[in-house]
């Protein structure tokens, strides 16, 4: 009897996995939705409390957690719309949840080896090592940053300015140090009242804390905000049912919906620029016809420009290359030019490794895989705008890279409509306003059903719309950026955190072999 119930504790999580998933789950409620910012300076500390103890299963656990309750929407598109069985989309969901924990695992793993062999400090090596693997998984197969800390604090703008200095990372090494000073402190703790607490973790931490929320509280006394020029802009959301979009009998009823709409964002005052959603237009604009001559008399109708999403095609000497691109028409429905996504997702618009896995279906019905396109902003009025089409929002480099180039004003045109009522779309917008806090730039956002807003250049979303109604948002834009230390540096910073953990690693060789 004893040895049965011993076999069967084996089986039951011990309290290394229940604090593990503890942190997890705080981790995941601090991102939108439920949004409750203020549990990621402290989620972790379970996780820290425990992991010495197993040092890669605790961050595993920890991370399957936060990224299983973070990306359940994932479950949404790939049952509605990619038409997987429900068995097969949740072992897809888990195996993604599995392989973005591993970077968890390996920040603990790391972590704890240090400890253990150079007898480095939790506080000095955890944020240095998460922040090195946040920023490996943002480029690692394709990159997904997806669910990066730092954006849990987009609601609280004086602490999310300094991202204008060290980007989005600069505020999950803050979240990190946090965590792994209190932790320190408590195991210091646990461990006697005779040993002396890590103070220099301490009031470095304090420091860094301190600094960073005045910096913040400094830049919004500034008038960030502000341009000599601006746009009388107005972003358009359609609202159009993903199950109606690509079918042929509604394309006449889709140009109607979204010229219905511009024409009385023109008259509440939308004279500049008028924008529509990814892939709002659902057939080749390049073709003409009479759909095409439907949407370019609408800029002579309201004599502002008009940008919109539709999809593209090249012929080159290999073949048709499809593109998902954005064209701009001027007021005179003059083609001033096109703009096509850079990067593509996964699965959705291309199959990795196709010719290999000829097998594996994309989950997104369509024309077939898409290709990467390049930069390159669009002219309006003497300005240059920088498109970001869907989830290029998410990566730092491409907004960043946009606004070298000359870009003016972001434009983030997106079809959230995969993701149904969830989560997503409100985390979709919370990574968009730190392209804009980041390069110092005005950006509007449009989806085909919401979340559509205007982001100021601090943060700040001046108008938002509601998800799956039919609706626009008029408002005037800025033009021009202001770029600071992080657009002149980038990811300098998280590139030398995956050196320096390269290093420490080395430095425990002898102990691998």
């Amino acid at each position: 009897m004893p040895r049965l119930k011993n076999s069967m504790r084996r089986f039951l999580p011990d309290k290394v996995t229940w604090a593990s998933a503890l942190s997890g789950l705080l981790l995941a409620c601090s991102l939108p939705r439920p949004d409750y910012g203020f549990l990621a300076w402290f989620g972790l500390v379970p996780l820290v409390l425990v992991m010495q103890s197993r040092p890669f299963k605790s961050g595993f656990v920890a991370g399957v957690v936060f990224f299983a309750a973070s990306l359940y929407w994932v479950n949404i598109v790939m049952t509605t719309y990619g038409h997987l069985p429900w068995v097969g989309s949740f072992l897809l969901y888990l195996a993604l949840a599995g392989y973005l924990a591993l970077y968890w695992g390996s920040a603990t793993w790391a972590a704890c080896r240090l400890k253990e062999f150079r007898n480095y400090p939790y506080a000095l090596t955890l944020p240095v090592l998460w922040v090195a693997l946040e920023f490996l998984r943002e480029f690692l197969l394709t990159g997904f940053p997806w669910a990066t800390l730092g954006y849990s604090q987009h609601a609280w703008l004086p602490v999310i300015q300094s991202a204008d200095l060290f980007g989005v990372y600069g505020l999950s090494f803050l979240l990190l140090l946090c965590n792994a000073a209190i932790g320190e402190v408590l195991l210091t703790r646990q461990r006697g009242f005779s040993r002396k607490l890590p103070g220099k973790a301490l009031v470095v931490t304090a420091l860094l804390l301190l600094l960073n929320y005045g910096y913040g509280y400094w830049c919004l006394q500034q008038n960030l905000e502000w341009r000599t020029d601006s746009l009388q802009t107005a972003v358009i959301q359609g609202n159009i049912p993903q199950e109606l979009k690509w079918r042929p009998q509604n394309q006449v009823n889709t140009v109607k919906i979204y010229r219905d709409l511009s024409l009385r964002a023109e008259r509440a005052g939308a004279r500049d620029l008028l924008i529509w959603p990814e892939a709002a237009m659902p057939f080749y604009f390049q073709d003409g016809g009479p759909l095409v001559k439907l949407v370019s008399e609408l800029p002579r109708e309201t004599a502002a420009a008009l940008l919109f999403g539709s999809p593209a095609y090249l012929r080159d000497p290999g073949g048709m290359r499809y593109l998902n691109s954005a064209f701009l028409l001027s007021p005179d429905a003059q083609l001033l030019g096109r703009s096509d996504k850079i990067h593509l997702v996964p699965f959705g618009e291309y199959v990795p490794l196709g010719s290999f896995l000829p097998f594996v279906n994309k989950l997104v019905a369509g024309i077939g895989d898409y290709s990467p396109g390049e930069i390159n902003p669009l002219p309006l009025k003497g300005h240059q705008l920088g498109v970001l089409v869907c989830y290029e929002v998410i990566f730092p480099e491409l907004a960043r890279e946009s606004v070298r180039q000359g870009s003016d004003l972001l434009i983030n045109i997106t079809n959230d409509a995969w993701f149904g009522k969830s989560s997503a779309p409100w985390q979709h917008l919370a990574m968009a306003r730190f392209r804009a806090v980041e390069n110092r730039v005005w950006l509007a956002r449009a989806a085909n059903t919401g979340i559509s807003a205007f982001i100021a250049p601090s943060g700040r979303i001046v108008e938002q719309s509601q998800l799956f109604e039919k609706t626009f948002l008029v408002g005037k834009v800025g033009l021009g950026a202001r770029p600071g230390l992080y657009s002149h540096m980038g990811d300098l910073i998280p590139g030398a955190f995956l050196l320096i953990s390269l290093i420490w690693l080395l430095q425990t060789r002898r102990r691998f072999l």
